[in-house]
Formats: structure tokens, C-alpha cells, sequence
């Protein structure tokens, strides 16, 4: 049979949604385009703005060239302080976001009463911008890297236990059921049986968090909460655009360096 006998004899196109399909896919964008649309005619941007946009941003980018070399001797001491913000931070994290993770998982959770607190907490966790934690924790510890370690372990901690706990509600079944079949207390069951499946999972999503820490621990000192964040606000305040780029040049060196160094660790890890 030719190519053309076929076609006759079976006129019918394949296609890949029925007409129904097609019709709410279609739906769907028009939805889509139309709550974009209305979202921005509700921000009102003021649009000419935009119109001198990049003329603006190349005369910053002259004000901070060139960087003052000279005072990143000034940026060593916060941009170390802002490091050891980051590590603190996850390690709290680290502490409270384990156990929580095991609370929050079905597989795992004492009762459904702890698995609804331990969801309600990485969810209010999760819900709360790093900034706004700073803000709470300048207000109750005062100004400083205290405040800083804080706000940056109250947004990690829904993170890391989502993600674990995830991980926890994945894991092989048969395993656990083989251990309970040697009469193991639960304890001994989430040691040798859960504990192991996750381990991996544990050390690759803290170290990743980490590495998310160092960015947002670097804008903290803006809200008081210690780091290189102060002098970079300061700076930024005096219109001392030589000494931000300085800053900004010695802020992506550290994220570069963390980013390797977190890279390099979960594909160890793994």
C-alpha cells in the first residue's frame, strides 16, 4: 500500500489532546496571560522609569570603578563574621531541623497531633522571609551576629526538614519491616533502618543550605543583623560607590568559593 492509499484509507490525524484537552490547555494560558496582565495594571510600575534604565546603571557601574583596593582591608573582619553567620546558622539547623524532619514525616511520626505541629512548623518556617526573621530576632537579641545566626536557622530549618522528611516518607519499607521482625525497639529501627536510607540526603541538603546561607547571611546587616551587610549598607547610605564595588567584587568571590566547595562535598556525598 502507498504512502497516498494510506492516507485515504486513514484520513484520521493523530493528535496528541483530544479537542477537550486542547480547549483547557488553551484555558489554562488565557488564564494565565490574563492574571499577569492584571497583576501588573495592580502594581501601577511607573514604566518611564525604565526609559533611562540603563543609563543609570552604567553610571553606577563608572562611580564604583575603579574598586577601592584599600578598604578591603576594612571588609576581611565582616565578610569572615558574615562566613561564620552561615555555618552557625545551619548547624542550629542542623540540630533542630533533624528531629523535627522525623516529627514531620507519616512514616516515622509519633501520632498525627506531632506530625501536625512538626508540619506547622517548617511551613511557618518556610512562610517567613530571611529579612523579616532578622528583623524579629534584632528586636529580641539587639543588633548583631547573635540576631544573624538566628534569623538565618529560622528560615533554613522548614527547608532542610521539608526535604528530609520527604526524603524519610521515601525510603524502603523492607528494610524497616526486617529489623521490626528481630523484635528492634523504634528507636533502634530509625537508627539501623531509616537513619542510613536518609544519611546521604541529610549531609547533601544541609551542605546545600550552606551554601544558600552564605548569600542571604550577606544582606542581614542590613537589618542589624551583623556581617558584611552593616559597612555595605553604610556604604551604599554615603553614595561611597568605590568602596560597594569592593565589597560586591569580595561577596561574589565568597559565594564562588562556597558554591565550589558545596559542589565538590555533595558530589562526594553521592
Amino acid at each position: 500500500m502507498t504512502l497516498e492509499e494510506h492516507a485515504k484509507r486513514y484520513p484520521e490525524v493523530w493528535r496528541k489532546f483530544n479537542p477537550r484537552q486542547s480547549l483547557i490547555r488553551y484555558a489554562w494560558y488565557i488564564g494565565i496571560v490574563f492574571v499577569a496582565v492584571w497583576s501588573i495594571h495592580q502594581l501601577e510600575i511607573p514604566w518611564i522609569y525604565f526609559l533611562d534604565a540603563h543609563v543609570q546603571t552604567a553610571d553606577l557601574l563608572v562611580r564604583m570603578f575603579p574598586p577601592d583596593w584599600w578598604f578591603f582591608l576594612e571588609v576581611i573582619d565582616p565578610l569572615v563574621e558574615t562566613i561564620h553567620i552561615a555555618t552557625l546558622g545551619t548547624a542550629v539547623t542542623f540540630v533542630i531541623a533533624f528531629p523535627l524532619a522525623f516529627l514531620s514525616a507519616r512514616n516515622t511520626t509519633l501520632n498525627n497531633a506531632t506530625w501536625f505541629i512538626g508540619r506547622f512548623i517548617l511551613v511557618t518556617s518556610r512562610s517567613v522571609n530571611t529579612v523579616v526573621w532578622g528583623l524579629l530576632f534584632v528586636a529580641i537579641f539587639g543588633p548583631g551576629p547573635i540576631a544573624g545566626i538566628w534569623a538565618i536557622a529560622a528560615r533554613s530549618i522548614g527547608f532542610l526538614g521539608k526535604l528530609v522528611a520527604e526524603a524519610i516518607e521515601e525510603i524502603d519499607e523492607g528494610t524497616v519491616e526486617a529489623i521490626e521482625a528481630t523484635g528492634a525497639s523504634r528507636l533502634q529501627v530509625l537508627w539501623l533502618g531509616v537513619l542510613p536510607q536518609v544519611l546521604p540526603v541529610i549531609w547533601g541538603t544541609t551542605v546545600y543550605r550552606w551554601d544558600i546561607n552564605i548569600r542571604e547571611s550577606t544582606v542581614l546587616g542590613f537589618v542589624g543583623g551583623g556581617g558584611i551587610g552593616i559597612i555595605l549598607y553604610s556604604s551604599i547610605n554615603q553614595f561611597a560607590w568605590r568602596e560597594v564595588g569592593i565589597m560586591l567584587i569580595s561577596i561574589l568571590m565568597v559565594v564562588i568559593l562556597s558554591e565550589f566547595i558545596s559542589a565538590t562535598i555533595r558530589k562526594w556525598i553521592s
